[in-house]
């Protein structure tokens, strides 16, 4: 995937990506004073948009040249491209309703419903926008050819993983789910170069998962990491990338967009690697829901 000067992502297949999701993306990887200032940008995105450059690095408790370099590690050429784009964003209806979804103490069962909808329906729909059309499409590619699949996860991610493993064993894909660090680690290996190894991470820190997918890459293995964070240490030197858009709120031990948003990633990769082989999927599909036809009741 193809990096900016200053280290950030840029890949080819990618749809035009909200500035938001991009800030949101890359904002772990954010010096200090420039998260301050990302921490503006988020926080009321109209807002920002009315402020000069000077305003801005005072609100931010910095300099100017550092909303240049916060600018620069966006991908745009400088301030007022910045603005311009911050006006856009605030114009999106959408937009206007994200920094009111965490959840108050004084919040009825109806606010808690539509909050809960809201950011779940968001993740899904600016992940799909933002999703690398190329690199899902090698990805798939290869893991319709490869001898076997290895995936690891941890916690909420070992849940994405899971589905990832049925859905490719329903269509005769060979794939095994790893949420023990230990055999994830002998597992991969084991993995030769017609295998592929997959990391699912949100937060793409996870270090069981990282050392799993570290090891299938010593053995020549195609890795693929699923996370939030293009530029984390998960996301460092695999073959395919395909990150997520979702924003947590304080009660982020549920996980709940954030696995939304992957098992959205999860779903258009296996339909994009069912259909290399269409007529075979559907037959597998078929096949398999028959075996366990009798395992359901009937009126």
């Amino acid at each position: 995937m193809p990096r900016t000067e200053d280290g950030a992502s840029s890949p080819a297949g990618v749809a035009s990506t909200s500035l938001l999701i991009r800030l949101r993306g890359i904002k772990p990887s954010l010096s200090p004073a420039e998260d301050r200032v990302a921490d503006i940008v988020l926080a009321d995105a109209r807002r920002a948009a009315g402020l000069t450059i000077s305003e801005l690095a005072t609100a931010a408790r910095t300099s100017e040249t550092t909303v240049l370099r916060f600018c620069r590690r966006l991908g745009l050429p400088g301030y007022p491209q910045l603005r311009l784009a911050l006006a856009e964003e605030s114009a999106q209806p959408r937009t206007m309703l994200r920094s009111g979804t965490d959840i108050s103490a004084s919040d009825t069962i109806d606010d808690i419903v539509a909050k809960v909808a809201f950011t779940d329906a968001s993740a899904v729909e600016e992940t799909a926008q933002q999703l690398d059309r190329d690199a899902l499409a090698a990805a798939a590619a290869f893991i319709a050819k490869a001898g076997r699949v290895d995936i690891y996860g941890v916690a909420a991610s070992a849940v994405v993983g899971t589905d990832l493993q049925q859905k490719l064993h329903r269509i005769g894909i060979v794939a095994f789910a790893w949420n023990d660090p230990h055999l994830a680690l002998t597992s991969a290996t084991l993995l030769t170069r017609a295998d592929i190894a997959i990391g699912i991470s949100h937060s793409g820190t996870t270090t069981e998962t990282i050392e799993a997918l570290a090891a299938a890459r010593s053995t020549g293995a195609k890795t693929l990491a699923i996370t939030n964070f293009p530029l984390s240490r998960l996301a460092s030197g695999v073959d395919y990338l395909l990150t997520t858009a979702a924003r947590e709120t304080s009660l982020r031990s549920g996980a709940t967009a954030s696995r939304i948003a992957a098992l959205t990633v999860v779903d258009c990769l296996y339909i994009a690697v069912a259909q290399r082989n269409l007529r075979k999927a559907r037959k597998a599909v078929v096949d398999t829901r028959e075996a366990v036809a009798g395992h359901h009741l009937t009126d």
